[in-house]
C-alpha cells in the first residue's frame, strides 16, 4: 500500500513517467540494501577491532607464563604446572 502512494504521489504531483518512478523505486531499495550492508560492516569491522585488541592484551603475556625483563640470566628455570585437587 504505501509502495502504491509513493507511486501515486509521484506521478501526480511530480509529474514523473512510469519508466522514471520504476528507476526512483529501484535506486531507493538499492540504498536500502547499501545501507543495510554498510551497516553490517562497520559491526563486523567493531567486532574485529574488539578481537584484535583482545589478541594484542593477551601477546604481551601469552597466558601469563613469560614475564619480560630487562635483567639478563644463564638460568635455567623449570616450571611445572600444579596438580589438580579435584576441587
Amino acid at each position: 500500500m504505501v509502495l502504491l502512494r509513493e507511486v501515486q504521489r509521484l506521478s501526480q504531483d511530480d509529474g514523473v513517467n512510469l519508466a522514471g518512478i520504476k528507476r526512483i523505486i529501484g535506486l531507493e531499495q538499492l540504498l536500502e540494501q547499501a545501507q543495510a550492508r554498510l551497516a553490517e560492516m562497520e559491526a563486523e569491522l567493531d567486532a574485529a577491532y574488539r578481537r584484535i585488541a583482545e589478541l594484542e592484551a593477551m601477546a604481551r603475556f601469552p597466558g601469563r607464563e613469560i614475564v619480560p625483563t630487562t635483567r639478563t640470566s644463564t638460568a635455567l628455570v623449570v616450571w611445572r604446572p600444579r596438580r589438580s585437587t579435584g576441587h
